[in-house]
């Protein structure tokens, strides 16, 4: 009798594949990109599939016009463009272990919900990730060099002049609401460092957008101008504020005031040079089935890396949550 060869007589993924269930990653992927807010505010870096942990960017200098004398020669401007390290190491994982039984009496139904849940899981993380970067930001110092300590920089909504202080009224914080008077002076805070008007973003919480809704000169009428119902009072539409786009998301990031009860959000006024993200590996399913278990187990991941390049091109601002 011929010896049991394992090699070629188990019974293996390759060879019953058409048993296999699978989750397919483009729905994850759809779901993923449908969910995000702060990707495509910033500077998207190519690195998909290449080796390495670190993206070296170059991160120029600007130069400036020399006036020229006759008969002279040009004045030659001296090279000196630094350097940004982007550190690729945040890799986010979502599994679920799904029982024969309960692939055999569910409806197809629960495939597209955990195909749905993953994207979304996902680009959630991503969304929250970017967020924190706007603890970096540095718009309010004159002469930024590197970002300092979390929410070092950043200021209060009500004016965009005074600096965020969470020991304030007896360690309770001095956060305020989004006025005009902020607004304008958080844009001129940009505007000071040279940053460019153009691919500017506002990204507010749910709150604020309440809050936006009442002010008078973003809303009514007599402010905005109307054509049928294009006015906030009548759609709900917040537009633009001063030409720059507003984004309200969930995922805004909450500061808490020196007496670790008292709520904040964090609010983003950014250029799309502002904050870099790069993605690895995009998301991807995979699936295998666990006879031990009698179940298939689904795993959809994505490995990516965050970094604020250009701290004075965004500014925070701390409003009551």
């Amino acid at each position: 009798m011929a010896a049991f060869d394992p090699s070629t007589n188990f019974v293996s993924n390759s060879n019953v594949s058409n048993f296999i269930p699978e989750l397919w990653s483009d729905e994850v992927l759809a779901s993923y990109k449908a969910n995000l807010v702060m990707p495509q505010l910033v500077t998207k870096m190519p690195f998909n599939g290449r080796k390495g942990d670190t993206i070296h960017l170059p991160k120029g200098v600007r130069g400036s016009a020399t006036a020229k004398s006759a008969q002279t020669a040009v004045t030659l401007i001296v090279g000196a463009d630094g350097v940004f390290d982007l550190t690729v190491a945040s890799h986010y994982e979502y599994s679920r272990l799904i029982e024969d039984i309960t692939s055999i009496q569910a409806m197809d139904s629960i495939r597209a919900f955990y195909t749905d849940d993953a994207g979304y899981a996902l680009a959630t993380q991503v969304d929250t990730d970017l967020h924190a970067e706007g603890a970096k930001f540095a718009a309010a110092d004159a002469s930024p060099t590197v970002a300092g300590s979390a929410y070092s920089k950043a200021v209060i909504g009500s004016d965009a002049a005074t600096a965020w202080d969470g020991s304030a009224s007896t360690s309770t914080g001095n956060g305020a609401a989004l006025a005009d008077a902020g607004i304008r002076r958080a844009i001129r805070e940009l505007d000071d460092n040279d940053v460019p008007s153009r691919m500017r973003a506002f990204v507010v919480p749910p709150v604020e957008k309440e809050n936006l809704m009442g002010i008078a000169r973003f809303t009514e009428q007599a402010y905005t101008g109307e054509v049928a119902g294009g006015n906030t009072i009548r759609n709900g539409l917040v537009g633009d504020l001063y030409g720059i786009p507003v984004y309200v998301s969930t995922n805004c990031a909450t500061v808490q005031a020196d007496d670790s009860s008292t709520n904040y959000r964090a609010c983003l006024l950014l250029q799309k040079e502002a904050v870099v993200h790069a993605e690895q590996l995009s998301p991807r399913t995979q699936t295998q089935y666990k006879q031990e278990w009698l179940s298939d187990l689904f795993t959809a991941d994505m490995l990516y890396g965050n970094g604020t390049m250009r701290p004075e091109a965004g500014l925070a601002l701390i409003v009551p949550a």
